[in-house]
């Protein structure tokens, strides 16, 4: 399978113009998601890094020509300056209710934490603007995890695929049914 990095993008005006279909990958600094897209393609294409908020670029990787995963900021906890969180959000919001091509969005979500309010809002924001979104939980391996988490349900939000994955990049549990969601083989 063919991957090449297509490009960091900072701004949606500048976005590849192709008619592949994309699935793009967004949570919280820190929830794995580089690992867990490294994991889902095979090959390490997506920087990982200790330091949350690494990622500050939308990263286009072509699939075979044929699927574009995205690589989006992570949110929440990044140590950025106010203005540039601002614009992350502004960036995220344009190309979430823009993008013609995004099939689906992966709200990553770490199992041992569970939703928190940024999350939440991003998924009324996608329930409120019908963009399509699966949740993800992440370090499934890890066990441990707070008590009393929100629990979420399709029921309460209309744009929620019902199926909730669980998944773990290091012990690469959950990778296969995403991979056969995106279409990689």
């Amino acid at each position: 399978m063919m991957i090449k990095f297509v490009g960091g993008f900072d701004d949606t005006s500048k976005l590849p113009n192709t008619a592949f279909a994309e699935y793009a990958f967004v949570g919280r600094s820190n929830v794995g998601k580089s690992s867990l897209i490294n994991a889902i393609v095979r090959e390490n294409i997506a920087r990982t890094s200790n330091t949350p908020g690494r990622t500050q670029t939308m990263n286009f990787f072509n699939i075979g020509d044929r699927i574009m995963i995205v690589d989006l900021p992570g949110y929440g906890y990044a140590r950025v300056a106010r203005e540039r969180a601002i614009s992350w959000v502004e960036r995220l919001d344009k190309y979430l209710r823009t993008r013609r091509q995004l099939k689906r969005l992966f709200i990553l979500i770490d199992s041992r934490i569970g939703p928190r309010d940024a999350d939440l809002d991003l998924m009324d924001f996608c329930d409120t603007n019908a963009i399509p979104y699966q949740i993800v939980y992440t370090k499934i391996d890890k066990r441990i995890r707070e008590k009393d988490q929100i629990k979420l349900s399709h029921e309460t939000h209309g744009a929620m695929i019902p199926q909730i994955l669980e998944t773990s990049a290091e012990k690469r549990i959950g990778i296969d049914g995403l991979r056969a969601i995106i279409g990689i083989k």
